[in-house]
C-alpha cells in the first residue's frame, strides 16, 4: 500500500495534469488496485503554476511494490519527463509564464502529516519544504504532488472528469449537450454547473486542453451518474475516458478564520474595485467580486466589518467573504415640525432655523442608522468564485 501523487505536466497551450494521471492509473500492472483518485487545488498565487493549481494523487494497493515502482519509472520517462521545460505565453493576464517542471511522489506504507497540505493551500511554499518521498522523480511539480497526498479529504466534493479525443486535444471549440446538462445542472447535488444569472456552462474549459468538462457534485454516486450521462448524450462530442475524483474544491481549505476589523477610508478604483483600509490592513473588493465590491463602496469609516481571503502580500487581504457587523449612522439635519422642510444651521453653536417660518432648534443633528446592501455575508458570483470557495448557501 502507498500514495502517488503528481502536478504539473501541463502549460497554457498544451498538456493535462489529470489527463496524464488518467493514462498512468489506465496502465497500471493486473495487481495494483487503485482507490478514488484526488484532485486538489492549491495556493492559486504560486509563482511558478503553469496553467492551474490543481494536483493529483491516488491510494495504490500492491503486493509487488518493486513491479509497480518499474512501471512508475518507466511511465515517468516516457510520457512525463518530455514535459519539463514547456513553456507559453499567457494572453489572458498578465503573470509571468514558467516552464513545466513536472514532479511526481510516491510514499510506501507511510504519508507526511496534513499540515504540509494545509500550508500548500494557504500560502507559497518552496521546494525545500517538501517531505522526503520514498521514490521522486521531477522538480518544482513535486510541492503539489506531496500536497495532494497529504490530503486527508474532510467534507470533499467530487468531480466527474471526461476528456476529449486525442485527435480534438489542442483545440479550443467543444460540444456539450446543453439540454443534458441542464437537467444536471437541477440535480440537489451538483452545483457550478451553468452560471444563474447567464445560462452560460461551468463545466467545459475554455483553453487548448484535453478536458471535454467536468461535473461537480457534493457526493460521488451524482458525479459518476451525472458525468457518464452527459458523455453519453447525443449531442456530445465523443470522449476518450472518464474518471471520479475526490476534490477539496468548494471546502473553503484555503481559508483561515475570518478578521474582525474596523474601517478607516475606503477609495473605489479602477471599474469598480474597491479598498478597504482597516486596522488591519488594505482588503481588496475586485470589480468581478459582485456584491463584495458593492458591499465595500457602501461603507464609511467606522463601520466595523468582518471578511476574510487570501493574501498574496503581507497587509493585503483579497476579498471572497465579507460582511457588516456594525454602522455608523447618518447625520442629519432636523425637519421643522410645523414646515416638513429641512431646517438650516445658524452657526457655530447657534442652532439650527427653518428656512420657510423661521422657527429655531437646538438640536444640530439627527443620527439615522444606515441600511446596508446585504444584510448578512456576502461573496462573489458564481463565475468570479475561486475553485476551493465553499458557496455561502451551503
Amino acid at each position: 500500500m502507498g500514495w502517488l501523487g503528481l502536478d504539473d505536466t501541463d502549460s497554457l497551450e498544451q498538456g493535462c495534469t489529470t489527463f496524464t494521471f488518467h493514462l498512468l492509473l489506465a496502465g497500471l500492472p493486473d495487481a495494483v488496485e487503485v482507490l478514488s483518485p484526488k484532485l486538489v487545488r492549491l495556493w492559486p498565487f504560486a509563482q511558478q503554476r503553469t496553467r492551474g493549481n490543481a494536483a493529483v494523487a491516488v491510494e495504490l494497493k500492491t503486493e509487488d511494490e518493486e513491479q509497480l515502482l518499474e512501471y512508475l519509472e518507466t511511465f515517468w520517462s516516457q510520457n512525463i519527463a518530455p514535459f519539463a521545460g514547456r513553456r507559453s505565453e499567457s494572453h489572458h493576464d498578465s503573470r509571468q509564464q514558467y516552464p513545466s517542471d513536472p514532479g511526481m511522489v510516491w510514499f510506501s506504507s507511510e504519508r507526511p502529516e496534513e499540515a504540509f497540505y494545509t500550508a500548500s493551500v494557504r500560502h507559497e511554499v518552496q521546494l525545500s519544504d517538501v517531505p522526503p518521498a520514498t521514490r521522486s522523480w521531477g522538480g518544482q511539480g513535486r510541492i503539489g504532488a506531496t500536497a495532494a497526498v497529504c490530503w486527508r479529504e474532510r467534507q470533499p466534493t467530487w468531480e466527474a472528469i471526461v476528456w476529449r479525443t486525442l485527435e480534438r486535444h489542442g483545440q479550443n471549440e467543444r460540444f456539450v449537450c446543453e439540454a443534458t446538462l441542464h437537467r444536471i445542472d437541477h440535480l440537489p447535488s451538483t452545483f457550478l454547473s451553468r452560471d444563474p444569472r447567464k445560462g452560460t456552462s461551468f463545466v467545459a474549459p475554455r483553453g487548448p486542453c484535453p478536458v471535454l468538462f467536468g461535473i461537480r457534485a457534493r457526493d460521488a454516486d451524482t458525479a459518476q451518474r451525472a458525468g457518464t450521462e452527459l458523455r453519453n448524450a447525443e449531442q456530445t462530442e465523443d470522449s476518450i475516458g472518464m474518471r471520479v475524483f475526490v476534490t477539496n474544491q468548494a471546502t473553503d481549505d484555503h481559508l483561515s478564520e475570518p478578521v474582525q476589523s474596523t474601517v478607516l477610508s475606503t477609495e473605489v478604483l479602477n471599474r469598480g474595485s474597491t479598498c478597504i483600509v482597516t486596522e488591519n490592513g488594505q482588503w481588496m473588493a475586485f470589480e468581478e467580486s459582485g456584491p463584495i465590491k458593492l458591499l465595500a463602496q457602501w461603507l464609511r469609516p467606522g463601520d466595523v466589518i468582518e471578511g476574510n481571503g487570501l493574501s498574496p502580500e503581507a497587509g493585503v487581504m483579497h476579498l471572497e467573504k465579507l460582511r457588516l457587523i456594525s454602522s455608523v449612522p447618518s447625520r442629519e439635519r432636523p425637519k421643522c415640525d410645523k414646515c416638513k422642510v429641512r431646517m438650516k444651521s445658524m452657526g457655530s453653536g447657534q442652532g439650527c432655523r427653518c428656512p420657510k417660518c423661521k422657527v429655531r432648534t437646538n438640536d444640530v443633528w439627527n443620527e439615522v442608522p444606515r441600511v446596508p446592501p446585504y444584510p448578512s455575508w456576502v461573496q462573489p458570483p458564481h463565475g468570479s468564485r475561486r475553485h476551493l470557495a465553499k458557496p455561502l448557501e451551503w
